[in-house]
C-alpha cells in the first residue's frame, strides 16, 4: 500500500501554518491533512497532493484533572495522552484506538488530531458516546489560510453553531485542526469483563440487547464468533465497570440475566483492558483480505451475517451488534447493500490500491445530503484546497 506524494510540509506553529495554507490557497495547490499517518491507507492515493504534516504541533497546553479537561496541540501523540492521562487515573472516555496494526504497522502514530478528524471510538461508545460529544473546543486554520475557533474549553460557555460536532469525523476536508480541548473522565477503579462462550450470532446479538435494556449498566457488549484466545470457541463479552461493591452488584445482576452462563471469574483491569483493545482494533481478522466497518442497526447484525454467509472468522460483533467488523473479499456492492438493508453504512478500511481506487472509502450519501456536505465544505475551503481526490 504505497502512496507516492510530491513532498510533505511540517509547521512549527499555527502562524507557519497559515502561511502555508494562504500561499497554497493562492497558487491552487491540493493539500493532504496528516497527523501521524496511521490513517493515510484509508481511501484513494493522493499522488498530485503535497503532505501537510501537522505532528509539529504537539504538546500539552492545558491539563486540568479536577474539572477533567485537557488542552492539546493536535500533532500530539494519541499514547502520550493516554499515559498523561493515566497517571491521574483518568482516560478518554470514549476509547480511541491506534489504526495502524490494521495496516500492519506498529502502533503509537496516531495523534489526537488524527482521532478527533475521524472520529474514532472504540467499544465504550455504546455507554460514554462518541468522539464529537468528548471534543469541547478547537483551534483550526481553513481553507482560506484563516485562523478561527469553535466551542470552549467548558461546556456553559459554548454559543452559536456547534462547530466542535462538525469538525468531529470531517476527515481534514474543513480545515487543519491546530488545538483540542477534550472532556476526560475517571479510570474506573475496577474492569470486570464477563464471558458467555459458545452462542451463535442471534443468540448472541439477542443476549447484548437484553442486558444492555437491563439495570445492569454494560459499559460494552461484543461478540467475537472464533476467539483465538479463548479455544477458537464464540466469546460474547460484556463489560461492567466502576466501584468494586457497584461492579459485584451488577455482575450478581448480570448472572440472573444470562441464566448463570458467565463465567465465574471473567477478565479483570489489565485483562479486561487487553480483551477490548483487541475488539477495538481487529487485527486478529484476516490480513489479507479487504477490511469493512458496518455501522448498522444492532438487532440486524445476525440477518446481515446470515446473508452474507460469513464464516465465524471473517467479523466481530461490536457496540451490541451495532458495529460490524467484516474481513471479505466479497463485491463492494454486495457488503453496502447488506449494510443499507441493516439500516446502516458500510465504510471500507482497508483494501489494495485497485480496489481503493474504484471503490470510495466512505459511503454514498443521498444526493441531498452530499449537496449540503459540498455547500459546508466550500464555506470553509472554497479554493478545494483539502479536495485531493482521496474520499
Amino acid at each position: 500500500m504505497t502512496q507516492t506524494l510530491t513532498e510533505t510540509l511540517r509547521p512549527a506553529s499555527p502562524a507557519e501554518l497559515r502561511d502555508i495554507l494562504a500561499d497554497a490557497a493562492r497558487d491552487g495547490a491540493k493539500l493532504a491533512l496528516r497527523g501521524g499517518g496511521s490513517k493515510r491507507h484509508i481511501g484513494r492515493a493522493e499522488p498530485a497532493a503535497t503532505v501537510l504534516s501537522l505532528g509539529g504541533l504537539s504538546g500539552v497546553v492545558d491539563y486540568d484533572p479536577a474539572e477533567l479537561v485537557l488542552t492539546v496541540r493536535a500533532g500530539t501523540p494519541l499514547a502520550e495522552i493516554e499515559a498523561l492521562l493515566a497517571e491521574r487515573n483518568q482516560m478518554l472516555a470514549f476509547a480511541p484506538f491506534d489504526h495502524a496494526p490494521l495496516f500492519g504497522e506498529p502502533a503509537g502514530a496516531a495523534t489526537i488530531g488524527g482521532v478527533i478528524a475521524a472520529g474514532v471510538a472504540g467499544p465504550l461508545r455504546l455507554m460514554a458516546g462518541s468522539a464529537r460529544d468528548h471534543l469541547l473546543g478547537f483551534h483550526a486554520v481553513s481553507g482560506r489560510g484563516e485562523a478561527f475557533i469553535g466551542g470552549a474549553k467548558v461546556v456553559k460557555n459554548v454559543t452559536g453553531y456547534d462547530l466542535p460536532k462538525l469538525m468531529a469525523g470531517s476527515w481534514g476536508r474543513l480545515a487543519a485542526l491546530t488545538e483540542l480541548t477534550v472532556k476526560v473522565l475517571p479510570r474506573p477503579a475496577l474492569r470486570l469483563t464477563r464471558l458467555v462462550r459458545g452462542l451463535a450470532p442471534a443468540e448472541a446479538v439477542a443476549l447484548m440487547a437484553r442486558v444492555m435494556g437491563s439495570a445492569a449498566e454494560v459499559s460494552a457488549a461484543a461478540h467475537v464468533p472464533a476467539s483465538a484466545a479463548h479455544g477458537g470457541a464464540p466469546v460474547t463479552a460484556l463489560l461492567l465497570s466502576g466501584f468494586p461493591p457497584s461492579v459485584a452488584s451488577r455482575a450478581r445482576l448480570l448472572d440472573d440475566l444470562t441464566g448463570g452462563a458467565c463465567d465465574a471469574a471473567g477478565l479483570e483491569n489489565a485483562e479486561s483492558d487487553a480483551f477490548w483493545q483487541a475488539v477495538a482494533c481487529p487485527v486478529a481478522l484476516p490480513a489479507d483480505l479487504p477490511l469493512w466497518r458496518l455501522a448498522i442497526a444492532s438487532g440486524k447484525a445476525a440477518a446481515l451475517i446470515a446473508e452474507l454467509g460469513l464464516a465465524p472468522s471473517a467479523y466481530l460483533l461490536d457496540w451490541a451488534g451495532g458495529l460490524v467488523w467484516l474481513a471479505s473479499d466479497l463485491p463492494a456492492e454486495t457488503v453496502r447493500a447488506a449494510a443499507a438493508a441493516a439500516q446502516g453504512h458500510a465504510t471500507l478500511v482497508r483494501a489494495g490500491e485497485a480496489m481503493r481506487e474504484t471503490v470510495p472509502a466512505l459511503p454514498p450519501r443521498e444526493p441531498a445530503v452530499a449537496a449540503l456536505e459540498e455547500r459546508v465544505r466550500r464555506a470553509f475551503d472554497p479554493a478545494g484546497l483539502f479536495e485531493t481526490g482521496r474520499f
